[in-house]
């Protein structure tokens, strides 16, 4: 299978090229040249088998440059017991007869970025030595708050990379940034960012489009890659889970074989939510995508309207993670949904460049509706959905799988639609510890306490444990305090990497 670019398809590129460079030389994203077909008799065999036997199963439909000798390697290294604290995985949890939470926060960073990155440096590292790769890898990061640990944590002390995470300056949560600031390795670097999560993406793609600065980091043998959705060896692993999913429903008898589900997912950057497009384009019966939306509502506008449009006020929301409004996967979408029209993709994402706007032709905008559905919630809403979770089920979500819940309430309310429904919970409440104790109770049970006061009150109130990696960071010091702005992005990234 080839890989070719959203903005010029022209450009193939192997698998392995595809995941070493990150990014297209002219700004596109890698996508297949084809997407493999499963057949429903293949699916239902996954039911009997591990989420290791799953993950062989689709990523060797796509990675088919890597030999299966390679591809074990790298599936068996990222997805282990000690790592998730659970042999499932992606465990999926019943809600009630019609909704079941697809947990995906069971790894070393308790966010659902951890089912890619534990898998992404294995992949890379492989690539490199596939491809006769001689030049360091460096590893460019933007995060919103989770990315930035999760790939933290993939990549430290890696072998041939280096890795430097932008975080938004007062943009994440208190957990998230000490996860980050704390982090330990000899190859990783953190700065924080004078910005919202769209300006650090945004400086970060300037980095990797700047030919004169990539000609210097050739001269002192550096190769830039990227660890965000923007990577195919982060996106892929993501389709993963929603066949595992699928899979689990099977086994536990809850749904029949060719039965459609729903999915929702809460995104900003549209990665998530595309990885289970992409399954239904393989072949899982999927009957509706119900994109879940914060105060920042760009994209259930554009799937309401379709007119993309992030001229709007930012807000900083309680899940802060999808505090973006510039979502780049969507460019993959949109070239599935052209029938891969490279030069009308180009023309959009110039126009959101230039104008910070653009509208799809009515036909394309006819088939994204056709498919999915949208919604958004403000934190009012979102505090509601996680009290009203505890309460009729004893079970306590995190802010962000609260804004999927509230939307597919709201979905359900407005259509009736009674189709079995999965709810992708992407992170752990521990990370958002004070936000989910006030919806829980109210401010009198945070105020005073630090972080760590939180969590343990966090895990009496919900009868969960702490999550291991979250409890050790008290014990840890801050490595790293650099605040930059956003024009001196570059500048941090030449001096990490001490250039001549």
């Amino acid at each position: 299978m080839q890989y070719q670019s959203t903005r010029d398809k022209s450009i193939k590129v192997t698998a392995a090229e595809a995941i070493k460079q990150g990014l297209s030389t002219e700004g596109g994203l890698f996508v297949p040249d084809s997407f493999p077909s499963v057949s429903l008799e293949e699916i239902e065999e996954l039911a009997d088998k591990s989420y290791t036997e799953r993950a062989y199963f689709v990523l060797s439909k796509f990675l088919t440059d890597f030999s299966e000798e390679e591809l074990l390697y790298c599936i068996n290294n990222a997805y282990t017991k000690e790592k998730f604290e659970t042999n499932s995985i992606a465990p999926l949890y019943k809600l009630n007869d019609s909704t079941y939470v697809l947990e995906l926060w069971h790894g070393p960073t308790c966010a659902f970025k951890d089912m890619a990155l534990q898998i992404l440096p294995y992949l890379l590292t492989t690539s490199m030595k596939k491809t006769n790769e001689k030049d360091e890898v460096v590893i460019l990061v933007a995060t919103s708050g989770d990315t930035g640990k999760a790939a933290l944590e993939g990549f430290k002390d890696v072998e041939g990379t280096r890795i430097i995470v932008f975080y938004p300056n007062n943009g994440v949560s208190e957990i998230q940034k000490l996860q980050m600031v704390t982090q330990e390795g000899n190859n990783v670097s953190v700065a924080a960012v004078n910005g919202n999560f769209d300006d650090a993406q945004n400086g970060v793609k300037r980095i990797f489009t700047d030919g004169e600065y990539a000609k210097l980091l050739e001269k002192n043998q550096f190769k830039l890659s990227s660890a965000n959705s923007i990577n195919w060896g982060r996106l892929v692993p993501q389709i993963v889970y929603y066949f595992s999913a699928y899979a689990d429903m099977l086994k536990n008898g809850e749904i029949k074989p060719g039965e459609e589900i729903n999915v929702v997912v809460p995104t900003g950057n549209f990665g998530n939510i595309l990885a289970s497009y992409y399954a239904k384009k393989m072949g899982l019966p999927v009957k509706k995508f119900i994109c879940a939306s914060n105060e920042n509502n760009v994209l259930t506008e554009f799937i309401e309207t379709g007119i993309y449009n992030k001229n709007r006020e930012f807000h900083t929301t309680i899940s802060p993670s999808m505090d973006i409004l510039i979502s780049s996967n969507l460019e993959r979408f949109l070239f599935d949904l052209t029938g891969e029209d490279d030069k009308a993709v180009s023309k959009w994402m110039e126009a959101l460049n230039r104008d910070g706007v653009y509208e799809i032709p009515a036909d394309v905008k006819g088939k994204l509706t056709s498919m999915f559905a949208a919604g958004c919630c403000d934190d009012k809403e979102t505090m509601a959905a996680i009290k009203d979770c505890a309460e009729k089920y004893d079970y306590v979500i995190d802010t962000h799988t609260a804004v999927a819940k509230a939307v597919y309430d709201n979905y359900v309310k407005e259509t009736g639609d009674s189709t079995k429904t999965v709810i992708a919970s992407t992170a752990s409440p521990f990370k958002f510890n004070q936000s989910v104790l006030i919806a829980l109770g109210d401010y009198s049970s945070v105020a005073g306490k630090n972080e760590f006061e939180l969590l343990q009150e966090l895990s009496e109130k919900s009868r969960m444990q702490i999550p291991k990696s979250l409890a050790a960071l008290q014990d840890k010091s801050v490595i790293f305090d650099l605040v930059c702005g956003k024009e001196e992005m570059q500048e941090v990234v030449s001096d990490f990497l001490m250039l001549e």
